[in-house]
């Protein structure tokens, strides 16, 4: 079955607006690409094309309420940094069975992780520094009574 044929088997009467997951596996793209997905998959969530023959992201379009993206067993080699731009809330991602061979096909998806803690960081750091201070303190003061109990114990052994 073609990959348009079943995201219209998948949809069920539905609105791709309303659609949050779609599972499309085992299915055929042509070409090696995906037909039949576009931008009005508004709230996907979650998407499998494992087993499709894809071998190209190129036609990948944006869903940045995207989590979950499963890609297993495909013949996909490179492109991936499409998936950087294209799905930017990306936290789940399987390329097992790929024809990835090189690590630098990787290396955009690692920037995109990159850019994910940097931001989480900054959000952190403006809301816990409070939380940061009383913790550091309350180290300080546990490092404190440690050291005055080493102390403690030199000058005991010292004495015997």
């Amino acid at each position: 079955m073609e990959m348009k044929k079943k995201i219209n088997l998948e949809l069920k009467n539905r609105a791709p607006e309303e659609v949050t997951e779609l599972v499309l596996d085992n299915c055929l793209c042509v070409n090696g690409e995906i037909e039949g997905l576009n931008d009005t998959f508004k709230e996907l969530e979650f998407l499998s094309m494992a087993n499709v023959e894809l071998s190209s992201l190129a036609r990948l379009p944006s869903l940045n309420k995207l989590r979950k993206l499963e890609l297993s067993d495909n013949i996909i080699s490179g492109g991936l940094e499409v998936l950087a731009e294209k799905c930017p809330n990306l936290t789940y991602l399987n390329l097992s069975g790929n024809k990835i061979k090189d690590l630098r096909t990787v290396e955009a998806l690692m920037e995109m992780k990159m850019k994910k803690m940097r931001k989480k960081t900054k959000l952190v750091h403006l809301k816990d520094t409070k939380r940061r201070r009383r913790r550091r303190t309350r180290m300080r003061m546990r490092m404190k009574q440690v050291q005055k109990w080493e102390r403690e114990k030199r000058r005991w052994a010292s004495h015997t």
